[in-house]
C-alpha cells in the first residue's frame, strides 16, 4: 500500500511500518475492536457481507495509520526532531525534504484507498476532517500567544485537533461503514474523543516523570520545546507566580528550572492524572450506552475497549497499548 514509483521514497514512506518500527499500533487495535464492538445483527443490504465488511474495517485501520504516520514524518520535521520511537527519525535519516515527500505521498496513498475502497463519501468526509483537525492543532501550537499558552481551555482545544481527532473520527467512520445509527456513530465518537485526550494527558505527565528510555524521546522534550501542557498548568493555579514565567516562554533555561521547581511543589501532576481518570471514564460510559448485545465477541470487544482505558490511566511508560488486540476480527 505504500509502494511507488521511486524505491527512495517507497523506503521513506515505509520506514515506520518495518518490523520493529511499527509502534503501539493503538489506532488500528482500537479500531478493530470498536467495529466488533458495534456488530449487532445489521440488515445485509446495509452493510454487505461479514467477509466485506471486515474488509472495510481493516482498509480504515490501515488508512487511519498511513495518516498518523504522516502526521508523526510531518510533525519530526517541524520540530527538527532527531529521534521518534526510540529510534531515530525519518528526517534524521533521509532529510527533510525526502521526509516531507515522504508524509505527503502517505496522505496521497491513504486518501486514494479510501476513496476506491470504501466508496462511502460521508466515511471519506470524516477522514478529511481529522486530517484538516490535525493541521489545525498544529497551526494553533506553533502560533500560541502567551494568554493562549497559559489557557486550560486553549489547551484541551488544541489536544482534541492533534490527538483525539483522527481516532475520534474513526471510530465514527467505523460505525457509519457498519450502517450504524447516528447515536452509534456518536457514542463511538465520543470514545475516541475521550480516549485520546486521557491518553494525551497521561503522555503530558509521561514527559516529566518518565525516561528517555521508556518513552522513546527524551525527558522534558515539551517545556524544552516552549509547549506548555497539563502539569504546568495545573501548578499555575496554585502558584500564579508561574504565569509570568510561563508568558516568558522556555528559552532561558532559569524559566524550565523555576517551572520544575513549581510543579513538583504542587498539585499538577496528581491533578493531571485525575483529568485523565475523568476521560476514561467518559469513554468507558459511551461503550456502556451502546445498545444491549448478547453477543460473546461484541461482549468481550466491549470489555477490552473499557479495559483499555484503565490501562491507559495505569501506564508508566509508552508501551502499554501494544498488540492489545491480536485475534483479527471476531466472528
Amino acid at each position: 500500500m505504500v509502494v511507488a514509483e521511486i524505491p527512495e521514497l517507497t523506503l521513506a514512506a515505509g520506514y515506520f511500518f518495518r518490523v520493529g518500527a511499527e509502534g503501539k499500533r493503538t489506532c488500528p487495535t482500537v479500531l478493530l475492536l470498536m467495529a466488533s464492538a458495534i456488530t449487532m445483527n445489521m440488515p445485509g443490504s446495509i452493510v454487505g457481507s461479514k467477509n466485506e465488511l471486515r474488509e472495510r474495517y481493516m482498509c480504515v485501520a490501515e488508512i487511519t495509520e498511513m495518516i498518523h504516520i504522516s502526521s508523526l514524518v510531518h510533525d519530526d520535521v517541524l520540530d527538527d526532531a532527531n529521534t521518534r520511537r526510540g529510534m531515530e527519525s525519518l528526517n534524521f535519516v533521509v532529510g527533510k525534504k525526502l521526509a516531507v515527500l515522504a508524509g505527503d505521498f502517505l496522505l496521497s496513498r491513504a486518501f486514494c484507498t479510501a476513496a476506491v475502497s470504501l466508496d462511502n463519501t460521508e466515511v471519506v468526509s470524516l477522514l478529511a476532517t481529522a486530517v484538516n483537525n490535525l493541521v489545525t492543532g498544529e497551526f494553533m501550537q506553533m502560533t500560541i500567544t502567551p494568554a493562549q499558552r497559559c489557557s486550560m481551555d486553549y489547551y484541551l482545544q488544541k489536544t482534541y485537533y492533534k490527538t483525539a481527532a483522527l481516532i475520534s473520527n474513526s471510530c465514527k467512520a467505523v460505525a457509519v461503514l457498519a450502517g450504524q445509527t447516528a447515536e452509534v456513530a456518536t457514542l463511538a465518537y465520543q470514545y475516541g474523543r475521550h480516549l485520546g485526550i486521557a491518553y494525551q494527558l497521561i503522555d503530558d505527565i509521561l514527559d516529566f516523570t518518565g525516561t528517555s528510555a521508556s518513552l522513546g524521546k527524551g525527558s522534558l522534550s515539551d517545556i524544552h520545546q516552549g509547549i506548555v501542557t497539563a502539569p504546568i498548568l495545573f501548578a499555575m493555579e496554585e502558584y500564579p507566580q508561574l504565569q509570568e514565567i510561563v508568558e516568558q516562554g522556555f528559552d532561558n533555561p532559569s524559566n524550565v528550572d523555576a517551572a520544575l521547581g513549581y510543579l513538583a511543589r504542587s498539585q499538577g501532576i496528581e491533578r493531571t492524572r485525575l483529568l485523565a481518570a475523568e476521560h476514561a471514564k467518559l469513554a468507558a460510559d459511551a461503550i456502556d450506552a451502546l445498545p444491549e448485545s448478547k453477543d460473546e465477541s461484541v461482549l468481550i470487544s466491549r470489555q477490552a475497549l473499557k479495559d483499555l482505558t484503565q490501562k491507559l490511566i495505569r501506564r508508566t511508560n509508552g508501551n502499554c497499548w501494544y498488540y492489545m488486540y491480536n485475534g483479527g476480527m471476531h466472528e
